[in-house]
């Protein structure tokens, strides 16, 4: 069966949205050609005016310049309005070709490197639509057509030529000299700047305890610090380029009165007109206007670039190689082949030789100390987390490599910490997408959750989320069961499902695993409290030292009894 590997695929939308990207920008790069030679109307304009129309003081050549400026003037603002829309358009066929992309590769970050460099990638392509909405896209433009206006001066008088190739050359220079000065400050500051946004996030999600114990002051006072370093690196880094910007608009500004200072002498020795003289100072200030534009929207460049470098680092990492074959319901065993996992940063195996299957209709509970790696296994087993060796099968497929969406459909999946989506709690019963209100129902009957839904203020339309009605502990758990219960998986895993649930909580859940187990669904649990262990068919036992002993229930739990906690168990 043919495979493709998510990296493969992302360096392919890479590569067709720089594609997107150059022919959007050589099209506007064309467009601007005609914008640039239809901005000479204006000076041209005013050139005939002042050598035609005043010395032979005929209206009827007024007339007839203004009819043609008019007629330019209008085919420019609409040849500008289709650039300007072109750059637009640009800017959201990007983002579009790279959305879900981004969306999924932040995803399968999140996972592993938590949830800073996934939201950060979010904003980055936020930044690179208002880079391409924003006219300092279009600078660049401008400025590789400003030899048109150069060759029109030089036409008009050589040594006006002369200054506008000199005058762009200090504005570049200006440019480069502000780049070189400020880049690695703001380029500090913008990473310090992502970090305190992101370790603001991850506190305001403890705002509870934060509130509660007086952490406030402490941890205000820690993001100022961080906050202060960054305001102050790009300070400074942007005092630095305002220097340069100032420097730069002196410049222009003193080249223009040259210019009109050098035309003023010309006319006074009757080697040109006045007409050429103001002609000229016009020229001028729009040959100069694109390379000063340019400097100040560098930032600009300068975060788009960066943006456009995460966002390439977040695609480009490593990703989950899954098939793309949409796979029919698994019918057969849970196989674990001699599993190992070696956590990111260590050099010794967590779970070592992992070997064991369960069959449709079998309960295995899941025990041991903490740190023991317990919801790492719930993970690996729902291919969030790939093992390092070894392999675990689902109806003799490979749950790492199964694609997502009709892996989801066999799988019920209750963590540790349970989060609800935004949404309402229908929707996050049926997992965002369920049409079918009777498949909803009886997940929660099942889950027996049914009537506490009821009583909620809108029942199943009840909205859940930030700013939404709060739900306790207990009922996120027992919500989050009933979505784990939906569409008939057929395995269910939960991890610490009684963790936040009352007596009734937990007797609903064991008449619910009942319920599992005699569909023929394979149930896992992994638990501290021994009640809803009482279900299980099968425990696996893991110990701190990556020794585990799997077996029936009365088996491995006549090998805890009879050891005693000081003296390690001697497994398998």
């Amino acid at each position: 069966m043919a495979k493709t590997t998510s990296k493969s695929a992302n360096q392919d939308i890479i590569v067709s949205g720089r594609r997107t990207m150059f022919h959007g920008i050589a099209y506007a790069g064309l467009l601007s050609a005609f914008i640039n030679v239809l901005q000479m109307l204006v000076p041209l304009y005013m050139l005939q005016v002042h050598d035609r129309v005043l010395n032979s003081r005929s209206l009827d050549t007024l007339a007839m310049l203004s009819v043609l400026v008019v007629g330019g003037l209008l085919l420019y603002g609409l040849l500008e309005y289709i650039r300007s829309t072109t750059l637009l358009v640009l800017g959201a066929q990007f983002i579009r070709k790279l959305n879900l992309p981004l969306i999924e590769a932040a995803l399968n970050t999140s996972i592993y490197e938590g949830t800073a460099k996934a939201t950060q990638s979010l904003r980055d392509l936020s930044d690179i639509r208002t880079f391409f909405s924003s006219g300092a896209a279009g600078a660049p433009l401008e400025a590789i057509w400003s030899p048109i206006f150069m060759l029109t001066l030089a036409a008009l008088h050589p040594v006006y030529g002369i200054i506008a190739l000199v005058s762009a050359g200090l504005i570049l220079s200006l440019s480069l000299l502000g780049d070189l000065i400020s880049k690695s400050l703001l380029k500090d500051a913008s990473a310090a700047q992502v970090e305190v946004i992101a370790g603001v996030g991850s506190s305001l999600r403890h705002a509870e305890v934060i509130d509660a114990m007086g952490m406030l002051p402490l941890l205000g006072r820690r993001w100022q610090r961080q906050q202060n370093i960054a305001d102050r690196m790009f300070e400074i880094g942007m005092r630095r380029n305002k220097l340069v910007a100032a420097c730069s608009k002196t410049v222009r500004y003193g080249m223009q009165v040259a210019t009109l200072a050098y035309g003023a002498i010309l006319t006074i020795d009757h080697l040109v007109s006045p007409g050429v003289m103001v002609a000229a100072s016009v020229l001028m200030a729009r040959t100069l206007s694109p390379f000063d534009s340019m400097i100040e929207n560098w930032r600009m460049w300068r975060t788009a670039g960066g943006a456009w470098t995460r966002i390439q680092a977040i695609l480009l990492g490593e990703q989950a190689e899954r098939e793309k074959i949409e796979l029919p319901a698994p019918v057969g065993d849970l196989v674990v082949e001699r599993l190992v996992y070696v956590p990111p940063g260590s050099s010794s195996p967590l779970l070592r030789g992992l070997d064991f299957s369960l069959s449709p209709g079998e309960v295995l509970g899941i025990i041991g100390p903490s740190a023991t790696g317990k919801s790492t296994l719930a993970r690996l087993l729902v291919g969030v987390v790939r093992p390092t060796a070894g392999g675990i099968y689902l109806g003799g497929h490979n749950v790492s490599t199964w694609e997502r969406a009709s892996f989801g459909r066999a799988v019920g999946y209750l963590p540790q910490n349970v989060a609800l989506l935004d949404g309402t709690i229908w929707e996050n019963i049926a997992r965002l997408g369920g049409t079918d209100p009777a498949a909803v129902i009886a997940a929660a009957r099942v889950a027996g959750v049914h009537d506490m839904i009821g009583r909620l203020p809108l029942g199943y339309d009840t909205l859940t989320g930030d700013s939404r009605l709060t739900l306790s502990g207990g009922q996120k758990q027992r919500i989050g069961i009933a979505r784990a219960i939906y569409g008939r998986p057929r395995l269910v895993i939960f991890d610490e499902p009684n963790a936040n649930l009352d007596t009734e909580g937990e007797q609903a859940l064991v008449r619910a695993i009942a319920h599992l187990k005699a569909d023929g669904a394979i149930v896992i649990i992994i638990a501290h409290r021994s009640a809803i262990l009482q279900a299980a068919d099968k425990l696996l036992l893991l110990q701190k030292d990556a020794s585990w002993q799997f077996g029936p229930t009365s088996a491995v739990s006549a090998i805890i009894g009879n050891s005693s906690e000081s003296t390690a168990l001697k497994l398998r």
